[in-house]
């Protein structure tokens, strides 16, 4: 068994494995990418793919020859020679060592179902394609790795057949044997009893890869570490085949910070936020708010007591800081808030509040009774910023919009929506017209339109860059009501509101106004004014 403060070695499989994964696609220069951001991570192994499989990761391989790498081994990754050719024949097992990578990873079978089912052979040709594969290899000055694909569901079916392929490897060269739950449907107490068994009898390092199919990948490599595995494979994010691989942005901070071991340095750790982020950016996908450790679900406190108990004492309700991985503390605004959500979630926002302000009583209510209505404040900051600066401020509103229609026309075989707006600053009143490809964006216009009049350097830059609609109550038809998120932006900042109304053309107006009205209060304090009278236009 390693020793328990042994260095535990993280081997990066993101741009071979996780492609696997529905959605994910990489081009060559986005694994070129991705693997320099992982060795200035301090990932220790980066498999780049499979060079006998596409020309993309042939290209990789050359591309990467090219590269000065500081922390992290290119891996190239590929099987076993074939069943009954001389291994320096197997054109593939060539294609590893033309990639003239320093570690060359290679995959056989541990278990008899494939043995013989799948790659129609018979156990002993298939422990000899082991070996002979990993001693060519070593022969060649490559550091190998063994990936003993089934290692678990082999070794349930037939321990002694299993142990003899791991065994095989090992005496063979192989610097690390891998045991791989492909399947991934194996239990930690498994994971632990094989590994075990492993670590007593091959006599080579043991390595742990595990797939998340029944929500155990990275339980299951911690408990491989916890009795002596010492180097872990997984991908960034947990992007895989079927449901996924073990995740390394939590395999990371677990065993560096949880179970102490040294792994990456703490000062990369504090940047995992960042990695998690930029690799879905060049993945193409949405982070997901509620990952482990990354997510910015990770460390929000909704719950009144919760956020009351936060407001005192941070970890009673948090396992670990989060800046420790690059993350922030949040705190949500909904009908489970209390005062306590309300002083950090307003401190966070910039306001100068504590318990004993007495508009908060007052903000909690306006919370209260908006969320009834169908608000929802966790992902609409800037509506929320403007209720508790109205309450606080007591500051009425920079404009009024005294009305507006909407109506459709066809002209040929294309509608064309237009809406009419009547906004009033102070004494001053704007007629304008707009068009639009519907109802919103041309009310969007016609209302921006009138304000650049009074306020044109606050409002001209302002665009709507998102538009979001969810009904509430489906059951109800076409009369359910209506929750409208919009995103604006100045082209600099960005900030979101929402509404909720029975009618998508109210509601979609309300965010309207607010996001305009957020831009005047809090984003242009100094918003001046219109000097000269603006003529009423039609």
């Amino acid at each position: 068994m390693a020793k328990q403060n042994s260095k535990i070695e993280i081997y990066d499989t993101t741009l071979r494995d996780g492609t696997q994964g529905e959605g994910v696609n990489f081009s060559v220069a986005d694994k070129i990418r991705l693997a320099e951001r992982f060795d200035q991570f301090g990932i220790h192994y980066i498999e780049g793919g499979w060079p006998g499989s596409n020309p993309r990761d042939i290209e990789f391989f050359e591309l990467a020859k090219k590269r000065n790498w500081k922390n992290a081994l290119i891996a190239a990754f590929g099987s076993t020679r074939r069943k009954g050719i001389k291994v320096h024949k197997d054109a593939q097992v060539e294609l590893l060592l033309k990639a003239e990578t320093p570690v060359v990873t290679i995959f056989g079978k541990t278990w008899l179902l494939h043995v013989q089912e799948v790659i129609k052979t018979t156990p002993a040709e298939n422990i000899k394609m082991i070996a002979d594969t990993v001693r060519y290899l070593k022969k060649n000055g490559r550091h190998v790795i063994y990936d003993a694909e089934h290692a678990f569901d082999g070794y349930k079916d037939s321990p002694d057949y299993a142990l003899e392929t791991w065994i095989a490897a090992a005496e063979a060269g192989a610097d690390t044997i891998t045991l791989c739950d492909t399947n991934g449907g194996s239990l930690p107490s498994e994971i632990q009893a094989i590994t075990q068994d492993a670590i007593a009898k091959v006599g080579c390092p043991i390595g742990i890869h595990t797939h998340d199919d029944i929500g155990l990948g990275v339980a299951n490599a911690l408990s491989a570490i916890e009795v002596g595995a010492s180097q872990v494979q997984g991908t960034i994010n947990g992007y895989g085949e079927r449901t996924g691989n073990c995740s390394l942005t939590s395999v990371i901070p677990n065993v560096a910070l949880k179970m102490k071991r040294p792994c990456i340095s703490k000062k990369s750790i504090r940047s995992l936020v960042d990695l998690s982020n930029f690799v879905a950016e060049i993945a193409n996908l949405a982070h997901e708010s509620r990952r482990p450790w990354v997510g910015t679900s990770a460390f929000a406190h909704k719950g009144g007591m919760h956020v009351n108990a936060v407001q005192k004492v941070a970890h009673s309700f948090e396992h670990s800081q989060p800046e420790i991985v690059g993350n922030r503390r949040r705190i949500l605004m909904s009908d489970l808030a209390g005062r306590s959500n309300i002083v950090m979630k307003a401190q966070e926002l910039g306001f100068k509040i504590d318990n004993s302000t007495p508009e908060l009583k007052d903000i909690l209510k306006d919370i209260k009774q908006l969320e009834h209505e169908g608000y929802e404040f966790e992902a609409a900051e800037a509506s929320l910023s403007l209720l508790i600066h109205k309450r606080i401020k007591k500051v009425s509103q920079p404009f009024a919009l005294e009305g507006y229609h909407v109506s459709m026309r066809r002209d040929g075989s294309t509608s064309i929506c237009q809406a009419t707006t009547k906004v009033r600053v102070g004494d001053e009143v704007a007629h304008t017209v707009a068009e639009g490809d519907g109802p919103v964006n041309a009310l969007d216009g016609a209302l921006r339109l009138a304000l650049t009049q009074f306020f044109p350097k606050q409002i001209r830059p302002v665009k709507l860059i998102d538009y979001k609609v969810r009904i509430l109550d489906s059951s109800s038809g076409t009369a359910a009501k209506t929750r409208v998120f919009l995103e604006s932006s100045d082209g600099s900042k960005s900030w979101c509101t929402v509404a909720a109304h029975d009618n998508i053309i109210e509601a979609s107006l309300q965010a309207l106004i607010d996001s305009l009205e957020y831009r005047l209060l809090l984003q242009q304090p100094a918003a001046k004014k219109a000097t000269k009278k603006t003529k009423a236009r039609r």
